[in-house]
């Protein structure tokens, strides 16, 4: 049901039938662990989106937006995905397991004037996010990214294991 709701979700943000393209050009990075394929493909996805739904409101400024988005987008597949997986650390933003591999997605948005943002990677490093994971047997991959809400899309993508 949720990977239902989910893929009807990922079909309106898009504004078109390209989702099934979209979920397969996912879950083919999502199996094969290629994070700089991933970024591609999130990019372009977040390009997808209509600015139109930008208008009269300030959705592009919240991480959790951009959480949001990747949550229903992650879950159209099937994944199990946490939100605000907690750890004896912190809270990572998303977590998304797969058959063959366990993501660790920390998001962060520009601030006015912020050219650059703090990085995402090095919260998952410092806070050892990956720890909850590691006996699993799986690799375990985080990603940071950071989203500029002028341009609405990612300006700095970073992985690591």
């Amino acid at each position: 049901m949720k990977s239902a709701f989910s893929s009807l979700m990922l079909e309106l943000l898009t504004k078109n039938s390209k989702a099934s393209t979209i979920q397969r050009n996912l879950d083919r990075v999502m199996s094969t662990g290629d994070a700089e394929n991933l970024r591609e493909v999130f990019h372009s996805f977040f390009a997808s989106v209509p600015h139109d739904w930008y208008r009269k409101n300030q959705l592009s400024g919240f991480e959790g937006y951009y959480a949001s988005v990747a949550y229903a987008y992650f879950a159209s597949l099937g994944y199990q995905v946490i939100a605000e997986d907690t750890t004896n650390r912190g809270r990572i933003d998303l977590t998304i397991i797969t058959k063959n591999s366990i993501w660790i997605f920390e998001f962060k948005v520009l601030s006015s004037g912020d050219k650059k943002g703090k990085s995402p990677l090095a919260q998952i490093q410092e806070k050892r996010y990956a720890e909850k994971y590691r006996s699993d047997g799986r690799p375990v991959i985080g990603v940071g990214v950071v989203f500029d809400p002028e341009t609405r899309n990612i300006v700095s993508w970073e992985t690591g294991r």
